[in-house]
C-alpha cells in the first residue's frame, strides 16, 4: 500500500530529485558513477518505507559517490 505520510513523501521526494540530477548530469557527461547511483537513488525509495533508513541510505550513496570520484572512477 502507498504510504502517505508527509514526511515520507517529502524525503522520497528529496532523494529521488537529487537522483534525477545525478543520472541527468552523469549521462550528459558521460559519467558511469553518476549516472548508475542516479537511478539507484530514483528507484529506492518505492522499497524503504522508512524515513531515516531512506535518509541513510541515501547518505551511504552519496558518501559511496564521493569516494569513487576521489578514487577517480
Amino acid at each position: 500500500m502507498l504510504n502517505v505520510d508527509p514526511g515520507y513523501l517529502i524525503a522520497s521526494m528529496l532523494v529521488s530529485s537529487v537522483g534525477f540530477v545525478l543520472f541527468s548530469y552523469g549521462k550528459k557527461q558521460r559519467r558511469f558513477p553518476h549516472t548508475a547511483l542516479g537511478i539507484v537513488l530514483l528507484v529506492y525509495p518505492y522499497f524503504v518505507t522508512d524515513v531515516t533508513l531512506m535518509l541513510t541510505i541515501g547518505g551511504l550513496l552519496m558518501g559511496l559517490l564521493f569516494v569513487l570520484v576521489k578514487l577517480g572512477i
